[in-house]
């Protein structure tokens, strides 16, 4: 039985920075409304002709990772992409990851679970790697939100948190058993799928259907957010799944090196670093220069805390996510 491990990171950023400022002057909004409910300062938003998509963010990010891994492209055995926002209804944008990355007939799949996509990525990886069937796997989150909302005031809540961006991690096997993922855990509540969506387009409404309605003021292909109980449901289950791998691992919160969550909302994270006792230096949070990516922020955020030194080997690492369907997992590395 093998062990699977991070032996490489990277991110990937479009130029573009929009601030609080820029939104402010395409909707009714304003800095200190945004940065009091959200924290949020600025966040990146490809621009026309900078050719950046979801797969060409992915690929950017994985080649710094492999870089840093010492592993070349052909050794991927598995290719698994994280994302909400894929370049095209289909195919998956992780066969274009392939394909730009010249892996000759490696498989790649996508993972939808949205906010919580990365960890779910991360987790089946792990399995696959446990397993002996694959070696090395690339695993990407990728996302581009901002050819998809709605920038004028009526999207405002929901606008001014997205952002664009990639990361992505190598993993491979070890056989020693106490480094690398040591649990995951993930979960899911249908039952709430729309309090956290975009409803349309779907495969009850073809293309002619909606040329044919053509109703400006169709919102829902528009991303829809029930707030308030998002974030009520989001600090629960953040808790509840940091706890079960703690209890799994048998870490205590004061052993925790680094605490990477999905950076949903900066106020989510602050309630859970307090929930745990945790200090400013055991938890990594950069929602304030990049807004929510979703399947992107834990790779990009996990990215920016080894290049700044905060996670060095014998770190314990935990990763959390809560997002739509809903949908929650964590992750517990030992660096």
């Amino acid at each position: 039985m093998f062990n699977s491990k991070i032996i490489g990171v990277g991110k990937y950023l479009p130029k573009n920075v929009v601030s609080n400022a820029d939104l402010e002057k395409t909707m009714d909004t304003s800095n200190e409304w945004i940065v009091e409910r959200t924290g949020i300062q600025e966040r990146r938003h490809i621009k026309k002709g900078d050719n950046d998509g979801v797969a060409t963010m992915g690929v950017k990010a994985s080649k710094i990772a492999l870089e840093r891994a010492n592993i070349n492209a052909q050794d991927i055995d598995l290719i698994l992409l994280a994302t909400l926002s894929p370049d095209y209804y289909f195919p998956g944008s992780g066969v274009l990851v392939q394909d730009a990355l010249e892996i000759p007939d490696c498989p790649a799949m996508d993972i939808r679970m949205q906010c919580s996509g990365f960890v779910y990525a991360l987790a089946t990886a792990d399995q696959f790697i446990k397993t002996g069937m694959y070696k090395n796997v690339l695993v990407i989150g990728s996302e581009y939100h901002s050819g998809g909302l709605d920038m004028t005031s009526r999207g405002r809540n929901v606008s001014v948190i997205f952002g664009d961006g990639a990361g992505a991690v190598v993993m491979t096997r070890t056989e020693n058993n106490k480094e690398g993922i040591l649990s995951s855990h993930l979960h899911s509540e249908g039952k709430h799928a729309k309090e956290l969506s975009l409803i349309g387009p779907n495969t009850g409404r073809w293309v002619p259907e909606i040329i044919t309605e053509n109703d400006p003021e169709d919102i829902s292909y528009y991303p829809y957010m029930n707030g308030q109980f998002v974030f009520k449901n989001a600090i629960v289950r953040f808790t509840e799944v940091i706890n079960e791998g703690l209890k799994k691992t048998g870490w205590s919160a004061n052993e925790i090196g680094m605490l990477i969550p999905h950076q949903a909302n900066l106020r989510i994270a602050q309630f859970v670093q307090k929930k745990f006792g945790l200090s400013d230096d055991q938890v990594y949070n950069n929602i304030q220069r990049y807004g929510n990516t979703t399947a992107a922020s834990i790779p990009i955020a996990l990215t920016e805390a080894w290049e700044e030194g905060k996670i060095v080997p014998g770190t314990k690492v935990v990763l959390a996510a809560f997002g739509s369907g809903f949908t929650w997992g964590s992750v517990m590395i030992q660096w």
